[in-house]
């Protein structure tokens, strides 16, 4: 993988990890276009730069994240994150197996979009307006909500958000409980890839850290791919809480729509 299509790589991470559009759908369709080979090293490069993605929710919640007075928020976080990790553990490498097509990843990224369409109009009246009043037990439902991004091209922040809205949540709050809930799931996602799992790169079984130290071309990929995440999902974060605000979810699911029409087209020309 050259600097070049690590820069690609790392810029969509940020733009759409926190977003309801897919980042698997967006790094399919990425891969597929500028040819970036799928090996072992850059299955690992995707995940491990969600780290930066991480840092960009602490840096811009900092004051949430390092209240330690605010016992409530943390023990929320703990629990609703539980499903994700179980769920994930057991059945994630055979879902990702089967669905982690780029026909039915489109096909899931329209469905979606459409989901989406209606999703201002149908939960209506929301009750809760912080996080503050988000109970455990909605907390929770919230986590098992977020279990449905499993299936590929559905998205983490579309299911979460989604399911805080279903829980009374306003959007905003919704939003914004995704992205906090974003960093222990997808923590423990990465901290699992780069320290546990064991990959196979260049004929060797290796932990993803061992990919990363084996060379300076891997260290410069690693750290310049998370500097880039950060910033651009630092701006990305501002921008979705700011359109969210004043267009809702119809913006985002007419984007799902389009894009993954565009994909599917794409997709099937190219017999894949």
């Amino acid at each position: 993988m050259s600097i070049f299509q690590a820069i690609l790589i790392a810029i969509l991470e940020g733009l759409t990890e926190f977003l309801p559009i897919s980042s698997t759908a967006h790094m399919v369709f990425l891969s597929s276009v500028f040819g970036i080979e799928k090996d072992e090293f850059v299955k690992m490069f995707q995940v491990s730069i969600q780290f930066g993605a991480i840092l960009a929710v602490v840096f811009l919640y900092w004051r949430k994240f390092f209240n330690f007075k605010g016992i409530n928020f943390y023990v929320k976080l703990a629990c609703a994150v539980v499903p994700a990790l179980v769920l994930g553990y057991f059945f994630d490498d055979a879902i990702e197996s089967v669905l982690e097509k780029p026909v039915p990843i489109a096909i899931v990224l329209i469905v979606g979009g459409i989901i989406l369409l209606f999703v201002d109009a149908y939960f209506k009246n929301p009750q809760i307006l912080k996080e503050e009043d988000i109970s455990l037990p909605k907390a929770i439902k919230i986590g098992f909500w977020q279990c449905l991004a499993m299936m590929p091209g559905t998205s983490r922040a579309a299911a979460s958000i989604i399911g805080g809205m279903q829980q009374k949540l306003s959007r905003e709050t919704a939003a914004e409980f995704s992205f906090f809930l974003a960093v222990p799931t997808m923590l423990a996602v990465t901290a699992y890839s780069v320290f546990l799992k064991k990959w196979t790169h260049n004929g060797l079984t290796e932990k993803g850290y061992q990919m990363i130290m084996a060379d300076n071309h891997h260290i410069q990929l690693f750290v310049l791919g998370n500097v880039i995440a950060f910033v651009v999902a630092v701006i990305a974060i501002k921008l979705f809480i700011g359109v969210i605000k004043k267009y809702g979810f119809k913006i985002w699911g007419w984007y799902r729509i389009v894009i993954g029409s565009i994909l599917l087209a794409y997709f099937l020309q190219s017999g894949l």
